[in-house]
């Protein structure tokens, strides 16, 4: 079998150049940078490049990379998608074997470049230097047995005006996910085909890097794109989703073009006389009414997330707007709903088509019209999420913890792209907090973990104060603007959570400068008594209605966890001065969490303001005095009887409007006045967390001895499993159907029930602290660095099978250090 390395080391130089269209030809104007208009609307490149061989080589390594996104085709087969989202200075490409692709005889490779009009969820346009970064490029190389086949002028190309992205009007990018508007004839459906004459296409233009000390270069490394990283990461894909279900209705009106939205006019029509609605499988022939049109209402079953597929006969100009949503289409909308969609206009023949980009769905509202006649329709969803890889496992005598650990995975699958993302449906943004139960799922249920690692790899992108931006690699990150100061806390926790579980001591102390400048970063508001006050910005916590203003509790053991953190690392390193610094500020901490701590109630409250304590109190105040350590741990019983207490526990949310959505109207008060409604009995309830905050309730748990309450605890995420849905909603009573950070059950259930965590960095010793509680039976299979862990236990008899060495936590017994192998003991 032959092995093709189609890497590259990074920084070293490339033998292809960065090329471009002639229709966009910048001329320097500028002595720093670039004096020129950035473009008004997105711009899309086809380029070509056909190749005549004799006989296919055994392997042809090939790179590539462009800016702002590509899809690369060999043979019109696609080969390829990227580059996967990055800050521009740290762009990466794909790397890849072309040779399946090739064959003897001649050959084409075919790529469709978009560059981004501006900013969106998972893209930053770079700060050019007088050519380079002012418009889109592309860069190829290719090996063939010692030839190289590189982007250069030789290539054909030309600019298509078949994507009409100034469609859509002004902030019709819902969320900043980009909208799809394609008019197919202006686009031969033969272009990626070796048959497809170029002849009339022009050449590339090289687009060298000029500015001072940029010597004109042509080809990488060039600024603005920095030495070019080689993806890391695996491959996206998936199946091909059918819909579950179909219902086509006649509508007996023109539908409203005036309205550039393909979701505005799919709405609009919800007010339309329906004359027939019947039931039907794809694909479907249909009969589209003079002066009406058809709306087909296609239900996928559950959530899916890929690439929105078409097979389509229909005359030219015939026009399909799409709108996606998670829900059945409703009259009203809510802001935390999703909003997006798309346009097809047929081509009137191979009306064969996948849209460029992914998108999360549950149901897709298909709305034909602008022809009178018969359309035949099939859609299918591509789903295109990061690969399971292994044989990771779960299961156990209770069939709902079953479906809520099936759920997890689920879900965070669903939000697994080329990075963790919040949802795929609305946002599909990369949190630089949310990504630490992605991550934490990840580690606890699939054998690979690089992408784990990359979540904390993009993150670390501080400011220039040294605190993250509240998400990476795209519009929020790229304005500057505020940030959760706190979702920085938890990515502080992911980089722990790779020194736990992989124990590399390079990849450990390349994060160790961004955590200290995070900590710093918090250092001038802790108070002389030791809690912080007044930290300025957005300080979220979780989505429930958590108080910190003034002197906060929350974000003193926030930071005190992180703190803490860093200064195990920096032991582990050997970086004394770094523990030494650390472990002070910490001790402060300790001292000055004192003042939130209310006897009479048995947990912390929220704040103090002014001086005084206030009643507020949140389950998360306390969870956080235990994890961070600031709690003595004579208290921890108490704290989680009293936080967990149904008696006491309360749902309130700041921006929830008490009926399934959130309420504007809240918002602004907050962001205007300052105003947060306070309406339930603050000096006897306490506040639940939310299912993303509930990851550090379910650790203060476990940590203080609880584990067997964990899976009643987790029950409450049954809540979501209904009406087809298998994923986890984004908050108990609003937002979206799939939000990657409300996984935790699935997490839970291997690291407290099935009890396998490390004891040691890098696993090389693994705890196992089973605890089944009520459970008959339990099983699992858990990865390491080493291999999987394989435990069960049925009837008091625990059988573990360890490719490390194991420390046996049992309730009641001591812990008991035993080699690696197969051991069964009985659990009392």
């Amino acid at each position: 079998m032959t092995i093709c390395n189609t890497e590259r080391q990074a920084g070293t130089r490339w033998q292809g150049h960065w090329i471009w269209i002639p229709e966009e030809r910048v001329e320097p104007t500028g002595f720093w940078t670039a004096r020129v208009e950035p473009p008004s609307e997105e711009t899309h490149a086809l380029f070509r490049k056909t190749l005549t061989l004799e006989a296919v080589p055994a392997c042809v390594p090939a790179r590539i990379t462009a800016d702002s996104r590509y899809v690369l085709y060999v043979n019109g087969v696609v080969a390829s998608r990227g580059p996967i989202r990055s800050q521009p200075r740290r762009l990466h490409y794909d790397h890849l074997d072309l040779a399946p692709l090739l064959r003897p005889g001649v050959n084409v490779i075919a790529v469709h470049v978009e560059r981004f009009v501006a900013a969106n969820s998972y893209w930053m346009p770079p700060m050019p230097n007088n050519m380079l970064g002012v418009r889109g490029v592309l860069l190829f190389e290719a090996e063939l047995d010692g030839q190289w086949l590189v982007s250069d002028k030789s290539w054909r190309t030309c600019k298509t005006d078949a994507w009409r992205s100034d469609w859509l009007g002004l902030g019709e990018h819902h969320y900043g996910v980009p909208l799809e508007v394609v008019d197919a004839r202006r686009l031969t459906s033969e272009w990626t085909t070796a048959s497809f004459d170029d002849s009339q296409w022009g050449h590339a233009i090289l687009v060298p890097a000029m500015h001072i000390g940029g010597f004109k270069r042509t080809q990488p490394p060039t600024d603005p794109y920095g030495p070019l990283y080689p993806r890391r990461i695996a491959a996206l894909g998936g199946e091909t989703v059918r819909p579950a279900t179909v219902r086509a209705s006649t509508l007996l009106q023109q539908v409203d073009t005036s309205l550039g939205s393909p979701m505005a006019r799919v709405q609009a029509t919800l007010a339309v006389p329906v004359s027939q609605e019947i039931a039907l499988a794809l694909p479907a022939t249909l009969s589209v009414p003079a002066g009406g049109a058809l709306r087909l209402a296609i239900d996928m079953g559950r959530i899916v997330s890929g690439l929105v597929t078409l097979d389509l006969q229909a005359p030219a100009g015939t026009e399909f707007d799409l709108s996606y949503t998670e829900d059945p289409l409703q009259a009203t909308f809510t802001m935390d709903r999703m909003s997006a969609g798309a346009r097809y206009i047929a081509r009137g023949q191979d009306d064969r088509f996948t849209f460029t980009h992914p998108i999360g769905l549950r149901y897709i509202y298909l709305l034909i019209h602008g022809c009178q006649g018969t359309v035949t329709v099939n859609v299918a969803v591509q789903e295109l999420l990061y690969p399971w890889s292994g044989d990771a496992s779960f299961a156990c005598s209770d069939e709902e913890l079953n479906r809520l650990y099936a759920a997890g995975r689920r879900t965070v699958a669903l939000n697994s792209h080329d990075a963790f993302i919040d949802c795929p449906t609305r946002e599909q943004r990369a949190w630089v907090g949310d990504g630490v139960v992605h991550q934490m799922v990840h580690l606890a249920t699939n054998t690979d973990w690089r992408l784990a690692r990359r979540f904390v790899e993009l993150g670390n992108s501080p400011r220039a104060d040294g605190i993250l931006p509240m998400t990476v690699a795209g519009d929020i990150e790229m304005s500057n603007m505020y940030t959760i100061p706190d979702w920085a806390l938890h990515w502080v926790h992911g980089a722990y959570n790779l020194y736990r579980y992989l124990g590399e001591r390079d990849s450990t102390k390349a994060y160790m400068p961004t955590i200290e400048r995070i900590l710093r970063w918090y250092a001038p508001y802790q108070t002389a008594q030791g809690a912080l006050k007044d930290v300025p910005e957005w300080n979220l916590v979780d989505w429930s209605s958590v108080s910190t203003e003034d002197t906060s509790a929350l974000l003193t053991g926030l930071w005190a966890r992180g703190l803490r953190e860093f200064a195990e690392m920096a032991a582990w390193l050997g970086e004394r001065a770094s523990n030494e610094w650390a472990t002070a500020l910490y001790e402060r901490a300790r001292a000055g969490m004192e003042i939130f701590w209310d006897e009479s109630r048995g947990s912390y409250v929220d704040h103090v303001v002014d001086g005084l304590a206030r009643p507020e109190m949140s389950q998360l105040a306390g969870a956080l005095a235990i994890v961070s350590g600031l709690a003595p741990r004579e208290r921890w019983t108490r704290i989680i009887d009293t936080i967990t207490d149904p008696e006491r526990v309360v749902m309130r949310a700041w921006t929830g409007d008490g009926h399934g959505g959130q309420s504007m109207d809240k918002w602004m008060r907050q962001v205007r006045e300052g105003y947060y409604e306070i309406d339930w009995d603050v000096q006897r309830q306490v506040v639940l967390a939310q299912p993303f905050g509930s990851y550090v309730v379910h650790d203060a748990v476990a940590q203080a001895g609880a584990s067997e309450r964990l899976p009643d605890l987790c029950r409450r995420w049954s809540q979501f499993l209904v009406d087809g849905y298998d994923t986890f909603g984004e908050c108990w009573d609003y937002g979206t159907h799939v939000h990657g950070w409300s996984s935790t059950p699935a997490r839970d259930l291997v690291f407290y029930i099935l009890g396998v965590t490390p004891a040691e960095p890098g696993c090389a010793l693994a705890r196992i602290a089973p605890r089944p509680g009520s459970l008959a039976w339990m099983r699992g299979r858990v990865p390491v660095p080493q291999g999987m862990i394989s435990l069960e236990y049925e009837a008091g008899q625990l059988s573990v099978e360890s490719p490390v060495p194991i420390l046996l936590d049992l309730p009641g017994q001591p812990e008991r250090r035993l080699p690696a192998g197969t051991h069964r003991v009985p659990l009392h």
